[in-house]
């Protein structure tokens, strides 16, 4: 198992310049291959950050990415039509500086057909990171039951029987990913689920019932199809994401991991739990006392949402609290999220993104070494 003391969740902010490569590239005006010159280049200044910032795993900043879930729907057809507010809608909360934001659900979103892969979703960035740095490169992954945005009970019955015989399919496609990113080289595989901590407020919980399962099977069978992505390759680790919302420094939910934790914690395949802990949204650290003993809990504790610098004296208070649930050297500290979960990114500038990432490697040495 990997047991490096620093960590990233994936998506670090895109540079200006890529982002209007993007728009230019769909609007016609930069041809593919320019287009990913500009990709791998902000890839290289991703991976450089990280290793000067001194971070034991490192991703590619999920630059090629319109969103840390859009690999799935743009190698796979079968979702129907989408763009970028399939992954944005929801009741937005945020502080005085961004205030709070409504995005409605797209009307017309739901699969309509039988998914089938058109190309893998990840290896093109895992093959890129590997070669430019001697770190571990970590690649992400959504957990199969994040999709259920994309069931329609209207529109989906004419592809699948139901909502278990579809999710078995984006099952099926992200075990395959897993086997390339194996059988290439690829030791840590990160699941984001932020789908989880949602359940934790009526008003998000009572869309993922109205796809059709209770409270109850959300949890469970939710962490059946995780650990059957995760099963039988022993030689990787795993890690699980957990966060309330992400996108523009707002966040959908807040809450306590109490009501999830033990059946999360305690049956999923993961041994690494990357954990939103970085105000009092997420609750107390208690729920951790049901971490099981052979997972590491890496604890979110740098704000990716707003540019106020954290304290290395308070990081190290707060993580010698956890330490009262979870021993010190099966700790970890990472941002609570993505610096940009999508192209649309935080209400940061890329200078605070430096400036927070040194900030963690440096109390992680001060208390690991």
């Amino acid at each position: 198992m990997i047991a490096a003391h620093t960590d990233v969740v994936g998506s670090l902010l895109r540079p200006a310049a890529l982002r209007k490569a993007r728009d230019d590239w769909v609007a016609g005006r930069l041809n593919h291959l320019q287009f990913k010159s500009i990709e791998d280049r902000a890839v290289d200044e991703a991976v450089s950050l990280q290793e000067v910032a001194g971070l034991d795993v490192v991703t590619d900043g999920e630059m090629r990415r319109l969103s840390f879930q859009s690999q799935m729907t743009e190698a796979v057809d079968g979702f129907g039509a989408w763009d970028i507010n399939a992954f944005l809608w929801g009741n937005w909360h945020g502080d005085r500086t961004v205030g709070d934001a409504h995005r409605a659900r797209p009307v017309n979103l739901g699969v309509v057909s039988r998914l089938v892969r058109k190309r893998h979703l990840a290896v093109e960035e895992f093959v890129y990171l590997r070669g430019r740095t001697s770190r571990v490169p970590k690649i992400t992954l959504p957990s199969p039951s994040l999709f259920v945005n994309f069931w329609s009970p209207e529109r989906s019955l004419s592809a699948y029987a139901s909502l278990e015989h579809f999710l078995a399919d984006v099952v099926a496609i992200l075990r395959h990913e897993v086997a390339e990113l194996v059988r290439i080289g690829a030791t840590y595989i990160q699941l984001d689920a932020p789908h989880y901590p949602l359940l934790l407020a009526a008003g998000t919980r009572s869309f993922y019932e109205s796809r059709g399962w209770t409270f109850d099977e959300w949890l469970s069978r939710g962490i059946e199809l995780d650990n059957a992505v995760m099963a039988g390759f022993t030689d990787v680790t795993f890690a699980i994401h957990l966060c309330r919302g992400n996108q523009e420094g707002r966040w959908l939910v807040e809450g306590d991991y109490e009501p999830i934790a033990r059946p999360i914690f305690q049956r999923i395949s993961a041994s690494r739990l990357l954990l939103e802990y970085d105000d009092e949204r997420s609750g107390s650290f208690a729920p951790l006392r049901h971490v099981p003993d052979d997972k590491m809990v890496v604890l979110g504790l740098i704000s990716t949402k707003r540019p106020q610098m954290e304290k290395p004296e308070d990081l190290i208070r707060r993580i010698t609290q956890a330490s009262r649930f979870v021993p010190l050297e099966r700790l970890a500290l990472s941002p609570q999220c993505g610096f940009a979960s999508s192209v649309l990114g935080n209400d940061l500038s890329i200078e605070d993104q430096r400036r927070k990432l040194e900030t963690l490697c440096d109390t992680a040495r001060r208390i690991w070494g």
